[in-house]
């Protein structure tokens, strides 16, 4: 077999084409991103193969990795000694001793076969892979597919025995690629970026206090010492407007007093018409409530989702205090005191 180029060549041909195909999937699946391939996978059977190989990342790396070394072993099996074999007698043609023209045929094979695998059959799949993920992927993911059926017994054995090393070394194994960052990761790199002149610190501040909404709780965005403003619960019109006066605030509580529940609240524009012994309960609404251990991102989505500019902060039963609209933009831009409230 090794006299023959013939038979050779093309045999390597297809090698070095499986080693690419292996290696290709490899990346496609780590740098693929979930939520496009879920985008796709609705009008392309291929994509909805992707999805799949990426949930058993694991058993498709263990694929993968078995295809690459089936392929470097047949390489150095059947190319590299077909390649040694014509080498030889040129060098032996050239005046070099046998030994020696041995010895330069095997070296430069392996320089030879190495090469062609390594750039070939590795790097230039590589990155055609990671330059376009979801569409390699997508390409690849039905033959992928039955590979992995054919071998799959192999492959969890071969995936098994490499998570019991991984748990005798204290390292829990996963089988999905984390998507995006965590918090903490994303104000790190954004402390970063602001430290050494990458980012604004303008800017680097509004997204710092964005993610800090995901731990913050509406109770720590309470002011110490702060009141509920507001009238009692059977106040006239006059007096609602009077406390705008008094406050600068637009939204009026009723009930709040030594022995009353807040329950409702008045927007003073709905009574601007109204005489001032008009009873404001006439132009309540049921007040927002929120818990005090909420966080200021679900506080944030529930009142825009309700469309209310004002809250009142429960601590079980006990009302607390009162957050607007306006107190969780100002967390989100210090610099920009616009009036929400």
């Amino acid at each position: 077999m090794t006299d023959n180029p013939w038979v050779v060549v093309p045999v390597t041909v297809a090698i070095v084409a499986l080693s690419a195909f292996f290696v290709a999937v490899e990346f496609a699946l780590i740098a693929a991103k979930r939520h496009r391939l879920e985008d796709a996978a609705a009008s392309s059977r291929s994509a909805r193969a992707a999805l799949r190989s990426s949930s058993e990342l694991t058993l498709l790396l263990a694929g993968s990795q078995l295809g690459i070394t089936a392929a470097t072993l047949a390489l150095g099996a059947i190319t590299k000694p077909a390649v040694h074999h014509w080498l030889t007698p040129l060098f032996e043609g050239w005046g070099l001793p046998l030994v020696a023209a041995d010895v330069a045929g095997f070296i430069l094979a392996l320089i030879v076969v190495t090469f062609v695998h390594l750039v070939v059959g590795e790097m230039a799949p590589k990155s055609w892979a990671i330059a376009h993920p979801e569409k390699s992927a997508t390409l690849l993911a039905l033959p992928m597919r039955a590979f992995m059926w054919i071998f799959r017994p192999v492959l969890r054995a071969l995936n098994a025995a490499a998570n019991w090393l991984l748990r005798r070394a204290g390292v829990e194994p996963a089988n999905e690629v984390a998507a995006g960052q965590d918090p903490d990761a994303l104000r790190h790199l954004v402390e970063h970026s602001a430290n050494v002149g990458a980012l604004d610190a303008r800017f680097s501040a509004q997204i710092a206090g964005a993610l800090e909404m995901q731990q913050l709780t509406v109770r720590e965005l309470l002011r110490p010492g702060s009141r509920p403003a507001g009238v009692g619960a059977e106040a006239t019109v006059g007096e609602v407007r009077a406390a705008t006066s008094r406050t600068g605030h637009l939204r009026i509580l009723l009930g709040v007093g030594a022995s009353e529940r807040i329950t409702d609240v008045v927007h003073v524009r709905d009574t601007l018409t109204a005489p001032d012994e008009e009873p404001a309960a006439g132009f309540a609404r049921p007040v927002f409530l929120l818990d005090a251990d909420a966080t200021l991102h679900a506080a944030l989505k529930a009142m825009r989702e309700t469309r209310n500019h004002l809250a009142v902060v429960r601590d079980g039963e006990e009302v607390i205090g009162v957050i607007t609209l306006q107190d969780v933009l100002r967390h989100l831009f210090p610099q920009s005191a616009g009036a929400v409230a």
